[in-house]
Protein backbone atom coordinates (compact mmCIF):
# COMPACT_ATOMS: atom_id res chain seq x y z
CA UNK A 1 0.00 0.00 0.00
CA UNK A 2 1.40 3.37 -1.04
CA UNK A 3 1.54 5.94 1.73
CA UNK A 4 0.02 9.37 1.19
CA UNK A 5 2.35 12.06 -0.05
CA UNK A 6 3.24 14.78 2.49
CA UNK A 7 1.33 17.99 1.89
CA UNK A 8 1.97 21.55 3.02
CA UNK A 9 -0.35 23.38 5.39
CA UNK A 10 -0.10 26.99 6.45
CA UNK A 11 -2.14 29.73 8.10
CA UNK A 12 -1.61 33.37 9.03
CA UNK A 13 -4.09 35.33 11.15
CA UNK A 14 -3.29 38.99 11.61
CA UNK A 15 -5.25 41.90 13.08
CA UNK A 16 -4.11 45.51 13.42
CA UNK A 17 -5.34 48.30 15.67
CA UNK A 18 -5.01 52.06 16.01
CA UNK A 19 -2.58 53.29 18.67
CA UNK A 20 -1.27 56.70 19.69
CA UNK A 21 1.79 55.96 17.54
CA UNK A 22 -0.19 54.87 14.46
CA UNK A 23 -1.13 51.38 13.31
CA UNK A 24 -0.02 48.54 15.58
CA UNK A 25 -0.42 44.78 15.70
CA UNK A 26 -3.26 43.51 17.88
CA UNK A 27 -2.91 39.77 17.21
CA UNK A 28 -0.67 37.55 15.10
CA UNK A 29 -0.83 33.79 14.75
CA UNK A 30 1.09 31.79 12.17
CA UNK A 31 1.46 28.09 11.63
CA UNK A 32 2.91 25.52 9.26
CA UNK A 33 4.47 26.79 6.06
CA UNK A 34 2.94 30.29 6.30
CA UNK A 35 4.85 33.14 7.93
CA UNK A 36 4.47 36.91 8.14
CA UNK A 37 7.38 39.32 8.50
CA UNK A 38 7.19 43.05 9.10
CA UNK A 39 9.89 45.13 7.39
CA UNK A 40 10.15 48.83 8.13
CA UNK A 41 7.27 50.41 6.25
CA UNK A 42 8.00 52.89 3.51
CA UNK A 43 4.45 54.25 3.83
CA UNK A 44 2.21 55.19 6.72
CA UNK A 45 0.86 52.26 8.66
CA UNK A 46 2.29 48.72 8.74
CA UNK A 47 3.70 46.56 5.96
CA UNK A 48 3.33 42.78 6.24
CA UNK A 49 5.10 40.37 3.89
CA UNK A 50 3.68 36.86 3.60
CA UNK A 51 6.16 34.01 3.13
CA UNK A 52 5.42 30.46 1.96
CA UNK A 53 8.33 28.42 3.31
CA UNK A 54 7.17 25.39 1.27
CA UNK A 55 8.37 27.20 -1.84
CA UNK A 56 5.10 26.87 -3.76
CA UNK A 57 1.82 24.97 -3.82
CA UNK A 58 0.88 21.62 -5.31
CA UNK A 59 -2.11 19.31 -5.21
CA UNK A 60 -3.35 18.62 -1.69
CA UNK A 61 -1.74 21.71 -0.12
CA UNK A 62 -3.94 24.08 1.90
CA UNK A 63 -3.17 27.66 2.92
CA UNK A 64 -5.30 30.23 4.74
CA UNK A 65 -4.81 33.92 5.44
CA UNK A 66 -7.14 35.95 7.67
CA UNK A 67 -6.57 39.68 8.08
CA UNK A 68 -8.58 42.22 10.07
CA UNK A 69 -7.98 45.98 9.94
CA UNK A 70 -9.69 47.96 12.66
CA UNK A 71 -10.81 51.56 12.19
CA UNK A 72 -8.13 54.24 11.71
CA UNK A 73 -5.50 51.75 10.56
CA UNK A 74 -3.54 51.24 7.36
CA UNK A 75 -2.01 47.92 6.38
CA UNK A 76 -0.09 46.93 3.26
CA UNK A 77 0.19 43.21 2.55
CA UNK A 78 2.65 41.87 -0.01
CA UNK A 79 4.38 38.54 -0.67
CA UNK A 80 8.07 37.81 -0.50
CA UNK A 81 8.13 36.26 -3.99
CA UNK A 82 5.87 35.06 -6.75
CA UNK A 83 3.72 32.10 -5.76
CA UNK A 84 4.16 28.95 -7.86
CA UNK A 85 1.38 26.45 -8.54
CA UNK A 86 3.26 23.27 -9.47
CA UNK A 87 2.24 20.07 -11.22
CA UNK A 88 -0.27 18.09 -9.15
CA UNK A 89 -0.99 14.40 -8.90
CA UNK A 90 -4.28 13.18 -10.30
CA UNK A 91 -7.23 13.93 -8.04
CA UNK A 92 -5.34 16.34 -5.77
CA UNK A 93 -6.10 20.09 -5.73
CA UNK A 94 -4.30 22.87 -3.88
CA UNK A 95 -6.60 25.17 -1.91
CA UNK A 96 -5.80 28.77 -0.96
CA UNK A 97 -8.31 30.83 1.04
CA UNK A 98 -7.79 34.53 1.81
CA UNK A 99 -10.21 36.51 3.99
CA UNK A 100 -9.93 40.25 4.58
CA UNK A 101 -11.96 42.45 6.93
CA UNK A 102 -11.89 46.27 7.01
CA UNK A 103 -13.69 48.19 9.74
CA UNK A 104 -14.60 51.86 9.87
CA UNK A 105 -12.18 54.04 7.90
CA UNK A 106 -9.44 51.38 7.70
CA UNK A 107 -7.33 51.09 4.56
CA UNK A 108 -5.87 47.83 3.24
CA UNK A 109 -3.53 47.50 0.25
CA UNK A 110 -3.51 43.83 -0.81
CA UNK A 111 -0.48 43.62 -3.13
CA UNK A 112 0.67 40.02 -3.63
CA UNK A 113 3.19 39.29 -6.35
CA UNK A 114 2.35 37.07 -9.31
CA UNK A 115 0.92 33.58 -9.09
CA UNK A 116 2.67 31.45 -11.73
CA UNK A 117 0.69 28.50 -13.09
CA UNK A 118 2.76 25.50 -14.19
CA UNK A 119 1.63 22.83 -16.64
CA UNK A 120 -0.64 20.21 -15.05
CA UNK A 121 -1.25 22.32 -11.95
CA UNK A 122 -4.47 21.94 -9.96
CA UNK A 123 -5.11 25.09 -7.96
CA UNK A 124 -8.20 26.77 -6.50
CA UNK A 125 -8.18 30.11 -4.72
CA UNK A 126 -10.78 32.32 -3.08
CA UNK A 127 -10.51 35.89 -1.82
CA UNK A 128 -13.36 37.20 0.30
CA UNK A 129 -13.47 40.79 1.54
CA UNK A 130 -15.87 42.27 4.10
CA UNK A 131 -15.56 46.05 4.38
CA UNK A 132 -17.46 49.00 5.82
CA UNK A 133 -18.71 51.90 3.72
CA UNK A 134 -15.93 54.21 4.98
CA UNK A 135 -13.12 51.71 4.32
CA UNK A 136 -10.63 51.87 1.44
CA UNK A 137 -9.38 48.81 -0.42
CA UNK A 138 -6.67 48.51 -3.07
CA UNK A 139 -6.38 44.97 -4.40
CA UNK A 140 -4.34 43.32 -7.15
CA UNK A 141 -4.20 39.68 -8.25
CA UNK A 142 -1.58 39.02 -10.98
CA UNK A 143 -1.52 35.63 -12.75
CA UNK A 144 1.15 34.24 -15.10
CA UNK A 145 0.22 31.42 -17.48
CA UNK A 146 3.56 29.63 -17.60
CA UNK A 147 7.03 31.17 -17.70
CA UNK A 148 7.56 32.59 -21.19
CA UNK A 149 11.34 32.83 -20.75
CA UNK A 150 11.43 29.05 -20.18
CA UNK A 151 9.18 28.30 -23.14
CA UNK A 152 6.46 26.93 -20.86
CA UNK A 153 2.81 26.65 -21.90
CA UNK A 154 -0.27 25.39 -20.10
CA UNK A 155 -1.15 22.30 -22.10
CA UNK A 156 -3.22 21.04 -19.19
CA UNK A 157 -4.31 22.77 -16.00
CA UNK A 158 -7.09 23.11 -13.47
CA UNK A 159 -7.40 26.63 -12.10
CA UNK A 160 -10.28 28.37 -10.35
CA UNK A 161 -10.10 31.86 -8.89
CA UNK A 162 -12.90 33.81 -7.22
CA UNK A 163 -12.99 37.28 -5.70
CA UNK A 164 -15.94 38.42 -3.56
CA UNK A 165 -16.24 41.86 -1.99
CA UNK A 166 -19.02 42.79 0.43
CA UNK A 167 -19.59 46.33 1.72
CA UNK A 168 -21.83 46.83 4.76
CA UNK A 169 -22.87 43.19 4.36
CA UNK A 170 -24.08 43.59 0.77
CA UNK A 171 -22.41 42.17 -2.36
CA UNK A 172 -20.33 44.85 -4.08
CA UNK A 173 -18.21 42.87 -6.55
CA UNK A 174 -17.91 39.24 -7.62
CA UNK A 175 -15.51 37.90 -10.26
CA UNK A 176 -14.68 34.29 -11.14
CA UNK A 177 -12.23 32.64 -13.49
CA UNK A 178 -11.95 28.98 -14.43
CA UNK A 179 -9.41 27.30 -16.71
CA UNK A 180 -9.51 23.58 -17.45
CA UNK A 181 -7.86 21.32 -19.97
CA UNK A 182 -5.79 22.93 -22.73
CA UNK A 183 -5.57 26.40 -21.22
CA UNK A 184 -3.08 27.70 -23.79
CA UNK A 185 -5.59 27.16 -26.60
CA UNK A 186 -8.34 28.92 -24.65
CA UNK A 187 -6.10 31.87 -23.79
CA UNK A 188 -5.09 32.28 -27.43
CA UNK A 189 -8.66 33.09 -28.48
CA UNK A 190 -9.22 36.80 -29.23
CA UNK A 191 -12.33 37.00 -27.06
CA UNK A 192 -10.53 35.53 -24.04
CA UNK A 193 -6.92 36.71 -23.73
CA UNK A 194 -5.64 37.09 -27.30
CA UNK A 195 -2.56 35.02 -26.55
CA UNK A 196 -1.52 36.96 -23.44
CA UNK A 197 0.87 35.15 -21.16
CA UNK A 198 -0.07 37.09 -18.03
CA UNK A 199 -2.95 39.13 -16.65
CA UNK A 200 -4.00 41.01 -13.55
CA UNK A 201 -7.12 42.43 -11.97
CA UNK A 202 -6.83 45.66 -10.00
CA UNK A 203 -9.71 46.81 -7.80
CA UNK A 204 -9.88 50.11 -5.96
CA UNK A 205 -12.83 50.75 -3.63
CA UNK A 206 -12.85 54.23 -2.17
CA UNK A 207 -14.87 57.42 -2.03
CA UNK A 208 -12.27 59.04 -4.34
CA UNK A 209 -12.13 56.16 -6.86
CA UNK A 210 -13.65 58.12 -9.76
CA UNK A 211 -11.11 60.93 -9.40
CA UNK A 212 -8.36 58.46 -10.38
CA UNK A 213 -10.05 57.13 -13.53
CA UNK A 214 -8.64 59.57 -16.09
CA UNK A 215 -5.14 59.41 -14.61
CA UNK A 216 -5.15 55.62 -14.64
CA UNK A 217 -6.40 55.47 -18.23
CA UNK A 218 -3.57 57.76 -19.29
CA UNK A 219 -0.94 55.25 -18.13
CA UNK A 220 -2.59 52.03 -19.30
CA UNK A 221 -1.00 49.79 -21.91
CA UNK A 222 -2.80 49.08 -25.19
CA UNK A 223 -4.00 45.73 -23.82
CA UNK A 224 -5.52 47.12 -20.63
CA UNK A 225 -8.77 48.78 -19.66
CA UNK A 226 -10.25 50.66 -16.71
CA UNK A 227 -13.82 51.58 -15.81
CA UNK A 228 -16.06 52.52 -12.89
CA UNK A 229 -18.13 49.35 -12.66
CA UNK A 230 -20.23 50.97 -9.94
CA UNK A 231 -20.13 53.92 -7.57
CA UNK A 232 -16.77 54.14 -5.73
CA UNK A 233 -15.39 50.97 -7.42
CA UNK A 234 -12.69 51.30 -10.06
CA UNK A 235 -11.82 48.08 -11.92
CA UNK A 236 -8.76 47.58 -14.11
CA UNK A 237 -7.82 44.55 -16.23
CA UNK A 238 -4.28 44.28 -17.54
CA UNK A 239 -3.06 41.79 -20.17
CA UNK A 240 0.63 41.33 -21.00
CA UNK A 241 2.84 38.91 -22.95
CA UNK A 242 4.83 37.83 -19.87
CA UNK A 243 5.39 38.49 -16.19
CA UNK A 244 8.01 41.20 -16.72
CA UNK A 245 5.74 43.29 -18.95
CA UNK A 246 2.83 42.68 -16.60
CA UNK A 247 4.75 44.07 -13.65
CA UNK A 248 6.03 46.99 -15.67
CA UNK A 249 2.42 47.85 -16.57
CA UNK A 250 1.11 47.35 -13.04
CA UNK A 251 3.65 49.37 -11.08
CA UNK A 252 2.61 52.87 -12.24
CA UNK A 253 -1.07 51.95 -11.77
CA UNK A 254 -0.52 50.75 -8.22
CA UNK A 255 1.70 53.71 -7.36
CA UNK A 256 -1.04 56.05 -8.60
CA UNK A 257 -3.74 54.36 -6.51
CA UNK A 258 -1.45 53.74 -3.55
CA UNK A 259 -0.31 57.38 -3.56
CA UNK A 260 3.02 56.13 -2.28
CA UNK A 261 5.93 53.85 -3.09
CA UNK A 262 5.33 50.13 -3.44
CA UNK A 263 6.81 47.44 -1.18
CA UNK A 264 10.42 46.57 -2.00
CA UNK A 265 9.42 43.11 -3.21
CA UNK A 266 7.64 44.78 -6.16
CA UNK A 267 10.74 46.49 -7.50
CA UNK A 268 11.88 45.35 -10.96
Amino acid sequence: MTSAQPRARGAVRLSVKATEFGTGIRNLRQSGSSKAVFPRSRTTGIEAVLVNTAGGVTGGDAFETDICCESQTRLTVATQAAERAYRAQRGEIAQVSNRLELRGNARLDWLPQETILFDNCAFERTLRVAMDAQSTLLLVEPIVFGRAAMGETLGQCHFKDRIEIFRDGRPLFVDSMALAGDAATHLARPNIAGGAGAMASVIYVSADAETHLSQVRAILSDTSGASMVRDQLLYIRVLAPDSFELRRSLMPILECLNNSSLPRSWML
